[in-house]
């Protein structure tokens, strides 16, 4: 079951590249943190919806929210979209599943693959508590940016 509102958010560190690993609840009580869950790189969908959160960069740098992405792709191919796409934010690998187990947003079968994430966002607020989450079993739904910037302006920044 996908996490809701008002749960812990699960800690979890990810490579973003082979060997370079990310403490995201390392992040959490610093600031809103977003999550994007993904299912496949290089994909037009989340080609788009990442590079639309790079192209409004300003406005999240300025709500002072960190953001992730996560897929179960390998280091080596969320490395490589991230620099091809120009990204300004992480995205990171979780090539054994253990993570989009954990949130609840693994797919039993996607297109016919076993075991890929589901289109997910979760806004992580300064408590450590997920602020705001969606997910979709259909990856071609795009993820509501008003909603999620919403839910990380109603976060507030850290004392």
């Amino acid at each position: 079951m996908t996490l809701a509102v008002g749960q812990d958010a699960p800690s979890f560190t990810l490579p973003e590249a082979p060997g370079r690993m990310v403490d995201v609840g390392a992040c959490y009580g610093t600031g809103p943190v977003v999550v994007l869950f993904y299912p496949f790189a290089f994909s037009g969908v989340c080609t788009e919806e990442f590079c639309r959160f790079r192209d409004d960069w300003s406005t999240w740098a300025e709500m002072g929210v960190r953001v992730f992405g996560v897929s179960v792709d390998s280091a080596f191919a969320s490395a490589k979209f991230r620099e091809l796409e120009d990204l300004p934010f992480p995205l990171l690998s979780d090539f054994n599943k253990d993570v989009a187990k954990t949130w609840g947003v693994l797919h039993d079968d996607a297109f016919g693959q076993k075991g890929v994430a589901m289109r997910a966002a979760f806004v992580v607020g300064l408590d450590g508590r997920i602020a705001y989450a969606w997910s979709h079993e259909d990856g071609s739904n795009q993820v509501d940016f008003e909603a999620i910037g919403i839910a990380v302006a109603a976060c507030g920044s850290p004392s």
